[in-house]
């Protein structure tokens, strides 16, 4: 083979070869920094962390969309010019991807402006430790609405998430207790929907609690003790009723002379509002009569002699 055909191969190899190199340099310069760019968008993890609590709900977009539609056509047409498109999404952008001991107020502020609506006046209901009672209540006595009965309550009872930095963004395996972040997916859900739903509270509010609690019927370390007594404006609410309820046939561990309730009216008192406390409500005991009617407690009238 002539000496100039030998040197044009060799040149042609030598541009192949190179051109082979660079296409592989640049390949894997591609892939580091993708690698990179996710890594500072979605902090990638090896792993999701396993929690103390259960994962993300199965199916959660078509559970929340599927009550956010009912809401607003079924129970509350009023509603009807909510999004729940837009609702979801910007549920969904307030945990996805995220570590879920990381949340702020902040990632739900667009959640809360887009599902909120007016609470009418009087209406207004809060709970600690009756949330099995108080529920049956408001279904039977539509002059009641509790944080379940509005459209953030109704959509997120009940039902879990939260985000992992890996891939898929989501964590349906288990989620993290309160006493493992307090800045989780559900606790800063819940108090921020808490707080707007005792700022919205106007007229006389009322406050079912459970007496048969041997712990004391009112907590501090509740959502209504450090979050929904503190948001309600004294300016707009006239009253504050108290219906301390205990279990029928239970244990009668508080009245409405107790130490936690008598606390709980101090800190009312401080704070300008008007109070009444009853123990055993009488409409709310008759529900519970339903369930146990032959009870001595559940009789409609005693004789006096």
């Amino acid at each position: 083979m002539p000496l100039q055909q030998r040197s044009a191969r060799m040149r042609q190899r030598t541009v192949l070869l190179v051109g082979i190199v660079v296409l592989l340099a640049a390949l894997v310069l591609a892939v580091v920094l993708a690698s990179l760019l996710t890594h500072g968008r979605h902090e990638a993890s090896p792993k999701m962390l396993k929690w103390k609590d259960r994962g993300t709900t199965k199916n959660l977009q078509e559970v929340v969309l599927g009550r956010c539609y009912n809401y607003i056509t079924a129970q509350h047409p009023e509603l009807g010019d909510k999004d729940c498109l837009k609702i979801w999404e910007s549920l969904k952008d307030a945990f996805i991807y995220k570590n879920p001991c990381n949340i702020t107020p902040e990632d739900y502020q667009p959640l809360m402006e887009l599902a909120s609506h007016p609470i009418p006046c009087n209406k207004s209901l809060f709970w600690s430790k009756t949330g099995d009672l108080v529920h049956r209540y408001t279904k039977s006595n539509q002059n009641f609405l509790t944080l379940e009965d509005t459209l953030l309550g109704y959509m997120a009872d009940r039902v879990s998430w939260c985000g992992d930095p890996s891939a898929p963004g989501i964590n349906y395996e288990s989620c993290p207790k309160r006493s493992e972040c307090e800045s989780n997916p559900g606790s800063v859900f819940w108090k921020m929907a808490s707080k707007m739903f005792a700022e919205a509270a106007c007229g006389v509010v009322q406050v079912m609690l459970n007496g048969s609690v041997e712990a004391g019927a009112f907590r501090s370390s509740s959502i209504f003790g450090s979050v929904e007594i503190f948001n309600l404006d004294p300016d707009k609410v006239s009253e504050v009723h108290i219906w301390l309820m205990q279990d029928i046939g239970g244990p009668q561990s508080e009245s409405c002379s107790g130490h936690s309730i008598q606390r709980l009216i101090s800190i009312l008192e401080e704070r300008n509002f008007k109070i009444i406390c009853e123990d055993n409500y009488r409409p709310v005991q008759l529900l519970q009569c339903v369930h146990n009617p032959d009870h001595t407690d559940c009789r409609l009238c005693t004789n006096s002699t």
